[in-house]
């Protein structure tokens, strides 16, 4: 019986070292971009509608990934489907550093994107198989991780793109090399665990048609892609905002994305358990109305309440995890099925809203003037303010659900 207790606990340890270890990647691989972001525009020479564009098109590739990998998952298994979502980032990080046209970079970061949608999908059905007590709790603290490395993430990169290895400067493409190449440390774990849930016979999991007709899962699609959409824009145009709009060097700019990730990861360490106590729905309406009401007061306070827009992180943050969450308690013999929709769907929400957010810009900067500095102000403040926008969406729908939720008697 010891030795069977012991089997247990390391395997267990080894899951949990796959996941915190595949969230540590995947934050560093997500956010790395916010520096990057203005030296790529730079080199291919891109102008905001286009760098949307881009930002959308690899989130398409996201969204593709996110399609079949719970197909794979059920063929391979995640232990195989996690190890070829790691190997697929570290080749993409290879491609990167070798691109020197264009179509060859978006093809390089598309790669990387579809690694990160199968990494997405594995870890969140691990995660939903192996924590069954305080999953509110538990789903936060390892989406936690990612935060923690999407904190260092930006001065990492900022850091590195300024190294001189050997005469040659590593730069951005550098940069996402090393980065990227990091992802060999959750590959060699993950060889060596074993992952719960494959053998469920399919007729015990809850078929898509029967799950497509729970509306509370429609609203978790709406949720979760407006917050993500607010998420995830915030690495890819926050040090863009700070840079253009009121002159800060890379190095602050950074640092303030930084600070939001580092707001971001202490909520989902420090706050899981308060989703657990208040119920998920009702959480998913606090703290995404919170993020929307920092991000507002920061765009129209201007640069003295600039420290808002990372504030803004600590909603923002819960969204992600305690959806999961709810997925897993709501739907415990169909997670697997329930996360892959919910999440494919989330993906066509990032490809629209990362496009909008470009093309905002773009229009808002013609109507005051697209060569002045008060046309490209007004311009980045509508983009951000649709950052904004999102959140308070998402909050939206959180407080009908939890209304509709509340009369039903079925509040988790």
């Amino acid at each position: 019986m010891e030795k069977r207790l012991k089997k247990v606990n390391k395997v267990y340890a080894m899951q949990l070292a796959t996941i915190f270890l595949g969230f540590v990647v995947f934050g560093l691989s997500e956010n790395i971009k916010g520096p990057a972001i203005p030296r790529i525009q730079f080199d291919f020479m891109l102008n905001e509608s286009q760098l949307g564009t881009l930002l959308s098109l690899n989130a398409l590739g996201y969204l593709i990934a996110c399609s079949f990998t719970n197909y794979l998952t059920r063929i391979w298994g995640i232990k195989v489907v996690s190890i070829t979502a790691f190997g697929s980032m570290m080749l993409s990080g290879v491609l990167i550093y070798f691109s020197r046209s264009y179509p060859m970079f978006s093809a390089s970061y598309f790669l990387m994107y579809i690694g990160n949608g199968m990494l997405e999908i594995a870890l969140a059905i691990l995660g939903a198989r192996i924590f069954v007590k305080n999953t509110g709790t538990m789903m936060n603290l390892t989406h936690g991780f990612y935060g923690l490395s999407s904190t260092i993430a930006p001065l990492i990169a900022t850091g590195l793109m300024s190294i001189t290895v050997f005469g040659h400067t590593l730069d951005w493409r550098g940069m996402y090399l090393v980065m990227l190449s990091l992802s060999i440390l959750p590959i060699l774990i993950a060889m060596r665990s074993s992952f719960p849930g494959d053998d469920v016979p399919h007729e015990d999991r809850i078929p898509l048609k029967k799950l497509m007709r729970d509306p509370v899962l429609w609203f978790m699609v709406l949720i979760l892609s407006f917050g993500v959409v607010s998420e995830l824009a915030v690495g890819g145009w926050l040090v863009n905002f700070l840079e253009k709009a009121y002159g800060w060097d890379t190095v602050k700019a950074s640092g303030m994305l930084s600070i939001f990730f580092l707001c971001f990861a202490l909520a989902r360490l420090l706050l899981g358990p308060l989703t657990d106590k208040i119920g998920f729905t009702f959480s998913l309406f606090i703290f995404s109305g919170s993020s929307a009401i920092c991000t507002f007061l920061a765009i129209v306070g201007g640069e003295r309440l600039a420290f808002l827009f990372a504030a803004a992180g600590i909603g923002i943050a819960m969204i992600y995890p305690t959806v999961m969450a709810f997925i897993a308690k709501r739907y415990p013999h169909g997670s697997d099925t329930a996360i892959t929709f919910t999440v494919t769907l989330m993906g066509i929400g990032s490809v629209i809203g990362n496009y909008l957010i470009g093309g905002v810009i773009e229009v808002v900067k013609l109507l005051f003037g697209a060569e002045t500095e008060i046309g490209l102000l007004r311009g980045l403040q509508a983009g951000y303010g649709f950052i904004g926008l999102c959140a308070a969406i998402a909050a939206l729908f959180s407080f009908i659900l939890y209304r509709m939720l509340k009369k039903r008697h079925e509040l988790i």
